[in-house]
């Protein structure tokens, strides 16, 4: 067990980190997400209020169409200071036709609830739900195949339910969507969405209900080896996804010159946005440029030290390391990264045994190339490592509901 963001979390269980890492990439993992905070917006200008305050723009901001946010979508964006800071990133869904659900991480319910409460100019209502929200996450392959055995009318459940769409609704919250239950007769949202990279769903429930959840998911997962999983396999899996985790990979610097470009409201010619928000002017001014990139090793090794740091091949210092940890699915064959999850067929054939390899984000003073060489030291070790517009092939988040019910 362990602190995080005020809440005592468990970082792993009896199986063990790697278990539960392939869990989720083999089979399914149970997450016990309820840290996690909402933040409810509701009102005649819920949504332009949450276009002054979020930096995607909701009007151009579902699919490859880039068409509006409508009821049972949500859409993943960040929340920054004035200075183009960063104060939360976060989720945010429509309820209804002035109705939005935010969901933020662990602790940033009050501050995110008071952002948007000093840029309100009408009657717009926020309400911060901290505490008062069951959130459980299922991951993994299987996991519409075991939500299926606990759900009422799954088929209307799982139709076309696409990549970040939800269904349902909780307790006082329902979306005008669909009726979703659980076969005991308890509401539940189901959103498809997650951290891990990985097919599968996020659940929001009464918080009482959220034990009964849990134990449910546990039992109809066995046949599928389904496994509760701490914070170490999803620290593990985010970072081999390429997700930031806020606070740490992206945080009191500009965001700007990241992966994570995708949210932000650029306009076609990348040189201005498509609305204007909070901490845009300051983004657009930034000429000190710190750059954030993701890395992958060569083994499973892993310098996190405090002080630690990045050198050149010349030993110079050029930044500092913001996640380091190992992706134990992947491992390197013919100088290529492959996934236990690939279908690479006779390529990586089926005695491939992953060893895992080291992986996670940096924050370089200079700017590099995809495949440039970097080093992690903490004065005493030394790891080689390379920049990597992406490290975990072969993830199935985006792949069609059809193939994995």
């Amino acid at each position: 067990m362990a602190s995080f963001g005020g809440y005592d979390m468990p970082l792993w269980y009896s199986t063990g980190v790697k278990a539960e890492h392939l869990a989720v990439i083999q089979g399914a993992g149970v997450f016990d997400t309820s840290h996690m905070a909402v933040v409810m917006v509701r009102g005649d200008g819920a949504r332009e209020l949450l276009q002054r305050c979020f930096t995607k723009d909701l009007e151009r901001s579902v699919g490859r169409g880039k068409t509006p946010l409508i009821i049972g979508r949500c859409v993943y964006g960040i929340f920054l200071h004035p200075d183009g800071t960063v104060i939360d990133d976060a989720i945010v869904y429509q309820l209804g036709v002035k109705e939005y659900m935010v969901v933020v991480n662990a602790g940033m319910g009050p501050m995110v609830a008071d952002h948007l409460l000093k840029a309100v100019e009408d009657d717009t209502r926020v309400e911060d739900l901290t505490d008062r929200v069951g959130k459980m996450d299922i991951q993994g392959i299987a996991s519409a195949r075991i939500l299926k055995k606990i759900m009422r009318d799954p088929e209307t459940l799982f139709e076309g339910m696409v990549y970040f769409s939800f269904k349902g609704g909780f307790g006082s919250f329902p979306t005008a969507v669909t009726e979703t239950e659980l076969l005991d007769g308890t509401r539940v949202l189901v959103s498809r969405t997650g951290y891990t990279g990985e097919f599968g769903f996020e659940l929001f429930v009464e918080r009482e209900q959220l034990e009964s959840l849990w134990n449910q998911l546990l039992v109809a997962g066995e046949e599928y080896g389904v496994i509760p999983c701490g914070l170490a396999a999803r620290d593990s899996l985010r970072a081999g996804a390429v997700l930031p985790l806020s606070h740490q990979d992206i945080g009191p610097w500009p965001f700007l010159a990241n992966p994570w470009q995708f949210a932000l409201c650029w306009n076609d010619d990348q040189n201005g946005f498509t609305k204007d928000f909070i901490g845009a002017d300051a983004l657009l001014e930034e000429t000190d440029l710190q750059y954030t990139y993701a890395f992958a090793g060569f083994d499973p090794r892993k310098i996190s030290s405090e002080a630690s740091y990045v050198t050149d091949s010349g030993k110079n210092k050029i930044g500092t390391i913001l996640t380091c940890t190992t992706d134990m699915a992947i491992g390197r064959q013919n100088g290529q990264i492959v996934s236990i999850a690939e279908n690479t067929g006779d390529e990586r054939g089926k005695s491939f045994t992953p060893k895992g390899l080291s992986c996670g984000f940096v924050l370089l003073e200079k700017k590099c190339e995809t495949g440039e060489e970097i080093y992690l030291t903490d004065g005493k070790r030394k790891l080689k490592v390379e920049i990597r517009s992406d490290v975990r092939p072969g993830r199935t988040a985006r792949l069609p509901i059809r193939t994995m019910v």
